[in-house]
Parts: structure tokens; sequence; C-alpha cells
């Protein structure tokens, strides 16, 4: 049977909050008996978005990640809540807004932090994939609707062809190790999860100091060489996709064909190591 899935895309994200948005403007105030109670005016994010700030100026980025309810296939509130969460045949979650009621035990129940407890109607909540829409005939949830750059994607496939599609676009999903099998993807989570070490060569000639220009960089690990790439127009480099707290590195940097610079670094969070001259 064909499932639900979510695939979102942290490069795409822009952190513009309209997905945010459309979820407040589908649910605050409004009720759809069956699936959901009226989400609370103020206090609730059922689509949430994480920002991480990478590196040091000028050398700096950002990633912005959409959390939400992940409809897992294994989720712990399911086990936890018998009659008042269960798993609908195309894969989405849901709470009863009436089996759960006082049900606050819930909110603990998520690793993801995304129950929330609507204190007014003493009940658990969650976003819901907007299947009441679904439900309706929609294709595409509200969020994805108003997404303007194409970050969010809702598709329902076969169990099996998500997998593939997963495998083909590389597509992870929040905290695997926890086994709960999430149905929210993630493309480029890297871009959020890992680190980079980066930095500007420079060189001083006649007494002029200038960037370089296509100077060859390497990446060594324990003496062996990992990544290898060339410094652009600015001096600059940039090694991403490194574990954080992955330990000491050592960055070789050769120009006119010898090797006229190594530095070592140690990696916790991401690291701007400055101007090095050559």
């Amino acid at each position: 049977m064909k499932k639900w899935n979510m695939i979102i895309d942290v490069a795409e994200c822009t952190n513009c909050n309209l997905c945010t948005l459309a979820a407040m403007d589908e649910y605050v105030g409004n009720e759809f008996p069956g699936y959901s109670a009226p989400m609370p005016r103020h206090g609730h994010k059922w689509i949430d978005i994480l920002q991480k700030e990478r590196g040091q100026a000028p050398i700096v980025d950002i990633a912005y990640v959409p959390t939400m309810c992940n409809h897992c296939d294994n989720a712990p509130c399911i086990a936890k809540g018998a009659d008042a969460v269960r798993k609908r045949d195309d894969g989405i979650v849901l709470i009863d807004p009436v089996k759960a009621k006082g049900r606050k035990d819930l909110v603990e129940a998520c690793p993801y932090g995304h129950i929330w407890w609507n204190e007014e109607l003493r009940i658990p909540q969650i976003w819901t994939f907007d299947v009441h829409l679904i439900d309706q005939g929609w294709r595409q949830t509200r969020g994805q609707q108003s997404c303007p750059t194409g970050a969010m994607r809702s598709i329902c496939v076969e169990d099996d062809a998500m997998e593939k599609i997963a495998i083909e676009q590389k597509l992870e999903t929040l905290k695997p190790e926890l086994g709960t099998k999430p149905r929210i993807y993630y493309k480029n989570l890297w871009r959020y999860s890992t680190c980079f070490i980066g930095g500007s060569v420079s060189e001083e000639t006649n007494g002029v100091v200038d960037c370089v220009n296509g100077a060859g960089v390497r990446l060594l690990k324990n003496g062996a060489t990992i990544a290898e790439t060339a410094t652009d127009n600015y001096g600059d480099f940039k090694f991403d996709g490194l574990g954080e707290n992955s330990g000491e590195y050592l960055i070789e940097i050769a120009a006119s064909g010898r090797v006229s610079k190594a530095v070592a670094a140690t990696l916790g969070v991401s690291v701007n190591l400055g101007e090095i001259r050559i």
C-alpha cells in the first residue's frame, strides 16, 4: 500500500517560517472532528524550524531544519498511548483528541519533542500531516503549498519505492539510532549535522599582501589524505561534512608545486582558521 512521506531539503530552507504559519492558520481555532482539536493561539509550534550557525566570521554559514511529528512506523507514542494513538494504513499517526484527554504522559513519549500539550483542552497534540485535507483529495500539505523555495515535498509511495528514493537522493532521518523509523526525510542534512574546517590563504610579495588563488589544500587525518581542494579567488578553502568532535587534522597548503605551509586543527565544532600566510 502507498504511504505518505515528507522530504525536506535543508539546503533550500531559508527560515521564512511560512510552513509554521500555514500550520497555525490551518489549526488555530479550527476543530476537525476525528482528526484534531483546535491548536492554541500561543505556545505551540507544530512545525518548528531548528537552526545552526557554523564557523566564525568571515567563513560562516547557517542551516535551517523544519521539524514536526515524524509519523514514525515504530512510534513510542503508539506503544504508550494504547487506543489513544493510532497509525493509519497510509502511514499517518493520529492522536485521538477524545481518547487522549488527560494523557499528558504522552508528551514525554516523543523523543523528538513534537507532542504538544494543550493545557486548556487537556490533550496532547501533533501535526497531523494535514490528513483532514488529504482525505478530501489533497496531494500537498499546507506547508508544502506555502514554501516559496520548494524545500518541502510530500509524496505517497510504496515503502520499497521510498527506500529507493532515500538511497538515490541520500536522504536521512533525525535520530536514526532510536529505531523509530520516521517518515520525515531530510536532504542535505549534513549542512546541519556536520562540521567544516575553513581558512584563507595569502602571501606577501614585494611588501604587498594578496590572496592566493588556486593553491592546493589537502586535509589529512592520522597521516592519510581524506580530502583535497583548491583556494578560490579570495584565497578561501573549506572542507565540509566532517564529524563533530572528530579530533586532530592537518591541513597542508601547496603553492607553486611545493608544500608551503602545514597547519594543525582540532575539530570540535566548525572552525575558521583565519588567514594563513605562506
